[in-house]
């Protein structure tokens, strides 16, 4: 599986980029321009997670390939105020703002629920119209076994807890995960 990795130098690229982009947000002012180059031109999904004084505060990703640039400066936006489970960033709040971006590889279907490696990889359980999925830092911040990730990502999707075990399908994805 394995990715690309992102230089110390275009880490910080993004990271700075969704600052400008969240902090325009939410003075309400114009979002900047995604810039090119480097892993900024990567097609790739990612999430952006943001934390006030360490506690979660919004997380929203997409799972699509698009140039990355272009995907945080969306996410980064969006996580301000369309985190359906919190209230919208105010001004006051961001000097107290840290910013996660999780970069995914492409997602993969599994042969055996055994080849999860817990802090390596991230899961999607999916049945019918129902998708659940948790980042890799979700089992190892939560001290999860694999099983435990398994159940987690199952309620996610809002199916039972053993839903892997009886047809729902198993997908595991990479993220390289840097913040600020």
């Amino acid at each position: 599986m394995g990715a690309d990795r992102i230089s110390h130098d275009d880490r910080n690229r993004l990271l700075a980029l969704a600052r400008e982009t969240l902090t325009a947000r939410v003075n309400r002012q114009p979002l900047p321009h995604p810039p090119q180059g480097g892993a900024l031109d990567l097609e790739r999904g990612a999430f952006v997670s943001i934390h006030h004084h360490g506690a979660l505060r919004g997380c929203l990703g997409r799972l699509q390939p698009s140039r990355l640039a272009e995907t945080v400066v969306h996410l980064a936006a969006a996580v301000s105020d369309s985190d359906s489970r919190f209230e919208p960033v105010t001004p006051e709040e961001l000097p107290g703002i840290e910013l996660e971006i999780s970069v995914l590889t492409p997602e993969e279907e599994i042969a055996s629920v055994n080849d999860i490696e817990v802090g390596r990889h991230g899961l999607i359980v999916e049945q019918g119209y129902r998708r659940g999925l948790l980042l890799p830092q979700v089992a190892v911040e939560r001290r999860w076994d694999r099983t435990t990730f398994l159940e987690h990502t199952c309620l996610k999707a809002g199916l039972a807890r053993d839903a892997w075990q009886h047809g729902a399908r198993v997908l595991v994805f990479e993220a390289e995960v840097f913040g600020s």
